[in-house]
């Protein structure tokens, strides 16, 4: 998977936007004003993603690329590896699953203006 592709994935999604408030490294998609996925833009090795916090449990045992979330609540987020242990439409699933997390914890009027 590359960058290109990765980030074209995330937009793609309604009501995405996408912004550097850490720093200029690291890259946030958002929906309603919150974060589904975290990337550091230079290396791009891993990504965060929010997640079920038995689902991420299940996860982290099945596949050795998925830990606990870096510099994040380790309930609910886990950091995913871009290194090949984890095949892309797995992956791609799990961004899915962040994004519907996040949205379903939206306000109805921030999903009004979303849809």
């Amino acid at each position: 998977m590359t960058i290109d592709f990765f980030r074209s994935y995330c937009l793609e999604k309604p009501g995405v936007t996408e912004d550097t408030p850490f720093d200029v490294d690291t890259l946030c998609f958002k929906v309603g004003g919150k974060i589904f996925a975290i990337i550091d833009i230079s290396l791009f090795e891993s990504v965060n993603l929010k997640c079920d916090p038995e689902k991420a449990i299940e996860l982290r045992e099945h596949y050795d690329g998925i830990v606990p979330g870096y510099h994040m609540n380790k309930k609910h987020w886990n950091t995913v590896s871009f290194d090949g242990s984890i095949p892309d439409p797995i992956i791609l699933e799990l961004v899915d699953h962040s994004y519907e997390l996040v949205y379903s914890g939206l306000s109805k009027k921030i999903k009004d203006q979303i849809i």
